[in-house]
């Protein structure tokens, strides 16, 4: 999968989503998206890249607990077909939950 496609997956949400973060003040109100592709787990052969994996973080962001719109997002990764693990933080000091989903594309 290329990351265009990825993008229009994410775009699919409704969810507002930024690649890392928001501009300074342009942040959305919650539930909002930030993504980013921290590194990669390429498969190898004769010593080239042969297939390219991308890691993947999707962090979503609201201001309470929001089942309802982690739903939102797990429905349209598992109609693409998309494995992920999922896990969440509470962001004290920014009064955010953090649920993060993590994939490689």
């Amino acid at each position: 999968m290329r990351l265009e496609e990825f993008i229009g997956i994410l775009d699919e949400t409704g969810i507002p989503f930024a690649y890392d973060h928001f501009a300074e003040g342009e942040s959305p109100e919650p539930p909002f998206i930030c993504y980013l592709l921290p590194g990669s787990d390429n498969f190898a052969a004769d010593g080239q890249v042969y297939f390219r994996i991308s890691e993947v973080r999707v962090e979503l962001y609201t201001d309470r607990k929001d089942p309802d719109v982690e739903a939102k997002v797990e429905v349209v990764l598992d109609a693409a077909g998309i494995f992920y693990n999922k896990s969440e933080v509470w962001i004290q000091s920014e009064k955010l939950y953090e649920v993060l989903y993590s994939m490689e594309i």
